[in-house]
């Protein structure tokens, strides 16, 4: 599947639209080890008139095989940009599950120049190896 087919996931929340867009990585995972590794990019992008600062993240990562993971964290990938009106920060990262499928969604949290703060929702995305026998592709 290419880059242009791979499915996306949006969500706009107080002007911060934050779209995610999952790939599995093959070549990097061992399914006989129970290692899926599923990479996934990132684009928070300000489509607000506010300018706004991601400062925390938090993930739920459910995986098929252990149930619910809950990650947090100061910023993305080290840093906490500073968006402005019509400005854009692009990230990707990684997860591992035992399980050929599951899903992610969380949420940042945002400050605003004025000091007021509010989460901005990350939409839940499908992590799948292969795709699924009950699914059509």
């Amino acid at each position: 599947m290419s880059a242009d087919q791979l499915p996306f996931y949006y969500r706009i929340t107080s002007g911060i639209r934050i779209t995610v867009r999952p790939s599995y990585l093959r070549e990097r995972s061992n399914p006989l080890l129970g290692q899926f590794v599923f990479a996934y990019h990132i684009r928070i992008e300000n489509v607000g008139e506010q300018a706004a600062q991601l400062r925390t993240r938090r993930w739920l990562i459910h995986d098929e095989s252990v149930g619910d993971t809950v990650v947090e964290g100061e910023g993305v990938v080290g840093e906490q940009p500073h968006l402005l009106p019509g400005q854009v920060h692009e990230y990707r990262s990684f997860c591992v599950l035992k399980a050929p499928h599951g899903w992610m969604e969380g949420s940042y949290r945002f400050v605003r120049d004025d000091g007021s703060s509010f989460q901005a929702v990350i939409p839940r995305f499908m992590l799948a190896a292969e795709p699924r026998a009950d699914t059509v592709s």
